[in-house]
């Protein structure tokens, strides 16, 4: 094995690594000698199979998983030795040809690219100090919450045949998804009720619906999510060819006591208890936003340092892409549109910039304080992940537990709410009493209403 190192800058290494073809040979014979006396082959007495012919029949398999295990191995290896922080996963090329070394034919070779962890001070917490917003919720409130939950449980009857669909009706619908004009799996379904504005479907999805009448064909184009959980489909463009079966009015519900059994309540009152704990978690969550977003604002300003500019480019490429499909399906923001491409990607260049410092500030709270991840919390977040998938579950359980970079985009905002709530019980926070629409504001509006009063 030769680890080369070919970058050396303060925030960055790179190497070139080479483990020779012997090498891996000598793994491979290593298992296979192990195995020989365990492994029953048809026209073989038990632990009489011949070498060669284990070789033969599982020697590409098997060497295919020492490649990937030397790859780890010397990587960690490389980063070990050096006494190195990583700032994120190291980037893995393969300069040899794959089939090529599992077939014996080259050394492996392979190139490691590493972001560094940068020195920096951590904040002291006793120095910042916070005002999180807080909102009581009102009889209105709930009197209100209680009117869409009445409406959530409305039912449906058909309009008739020559009744176009209109908001908040619902529609049967047939539909076939096609990208480059192939279906894809998971993008058909027969009899799939839909309500108009309910936002079940992909964005932009349920617009195109409107006006649609019983026996109406039409082919619908949007735009997958780019945070879609399925990476073959995230941010692809798609076409959708729908059929309109029947078009249904909805009859809504009273707020009764026939409503509070329907939902599974033994009266009215349980249900106004229901909907005002529920409105007290929801105002509770508003008001952790609130206080998050000014936690990150204060250790933005504490802390500068310089930044891994691998980390910085990957977190930009990411924002920009977001931007260009904003920009190609007309949802750009209303002050964005008359700013030159240049002007927009020095702004999110600062904010891909400020992603990465609080990153690093937030994984290095979390590292000295020991904050970690358990497995029942994935699994919650699994969970809830496809729950947003009405009739995918199956599916979306599969990508998560086949794609392990699926899973880290999943741990990664439960680190960091984690962090964040360990910050905040250092901190010095101040409770502000606000309305309940001014507590629901952009962070922005809020903050400038907060340091007014």
């Amino acid at each position: 094995m030769e680890i080369t190192e070919t970058v050396h800058e303060p925030l960055r290494r790179e190497f070139r690594i080479t483990v020779g073809v012997r090498d891996l040979d000598d793994k491979l014979m290593t298992r296979l000698q192990g195995m020989k006396d365990q492994v029953n082959l048809k026209g073989f007495r038990p632990g009489k199979v011949p070498v060669s012919h284990l070789r033969k029949t599982f020697g590409k398999s098997m060497m295919g998983e020492i490649v990937q295990e030397a790859v780890a191995e010397t990587s960690q290896k490389a980063v070990e030795e050096r006494s190195l922080r990583p700032a994120m996963s190291p980037q893995i090329q393969m300069v040899s040809q794959f089939e090529q070394v599992i077939n014996g034919g080259e050394d492996l070779i392979f190139t490691m690219g590493i972001d560094l962890m940068p020195d920096f001070k951590l904040a002291e917490l006793s120095s910042i100090s916070l005002t999180r917003p807080t909102a009581d919720v009102s009889d209105e409130n709930v009197n209100d919450s209680l009117k869409r939950l009445a409406a959530q449980q409305r039912t449906f009857e058909p309009k008739g045949d020559d009744a176009a669909a209109q908001d908040s009706d619902q529609l049967v619908i047939d539909f076939i998804g096609k990208i480059d004009g192939i279906p894809f799996e998971g993008g058909t379904a027969e009899n799939a009720e839909l309500v108009i504005g309910s936002g079940s479907f992909i964005p932009g999805f349920e617009e195109q619906l409107k006006g649609a009448k019983a026996g109406d064909a039409k082919t619908i184009s949007v735009t997958f999510p780019a945070d879609y959980p399925s990476a073959n489909l995230a941010g692809k463009f798609a076409e959708f060819d729908v059929t309109v079966k029947e078009v249904r009015r909805g009859i809504e519900a009273e707020v009764d006591e026939s409503l509070a059994t329907k939902l599974g309540l033994e009266s009215l009152d349980k249900l106004r208890d229901a909907a005002q704990a529920q409105l007290a978690a929801e105002f509770g969550r508003a008001s952790r936003a609130h206080l998050k977003r000014a936690l990150l604002d204060a250790l933005d300003v504490a802390h500068s340092f310089e930044l891994p500019p691998g980390m910085v480019d990957a977190e930009f490429k990411q924002i920009w892409a977001q931007v260009e499909q904003d920009i190609k399906s007309g949802n750009m923001a209303e002050e964005d549109k008359s700013k030159s491409e240049d002007e927009l990607k020095e702004e999110f260049r600062k904010i891909a910039e400020r992603r990465v410092r609080l990153g690093l500030v937030l994984s290095e709270f979390g590292r000295v304080n020991k904050v970690e991840v358990t497995q029942d919390e994935l699994n919650r977040a699994v969970v809830a992940q496809a729950r947003q998938y009405p009739g995918q579950e199956k599916r979306i359980f599969e990508i998560y537990r086949n794609n392990p970079d699926a899973v880290a985009q999943l741990r990664a905002p439960i680190f960091e709410d984690k962090v964040v709530d360990f910050l905040t019980g250092q901190v010095k926070i101040e409770d502000k009493q606000v309305s309940r629409e001014d507590l629901f504001k952009d962070p922005d509006d809020l903050a400038k209403i907060l340091k007014a009063n």
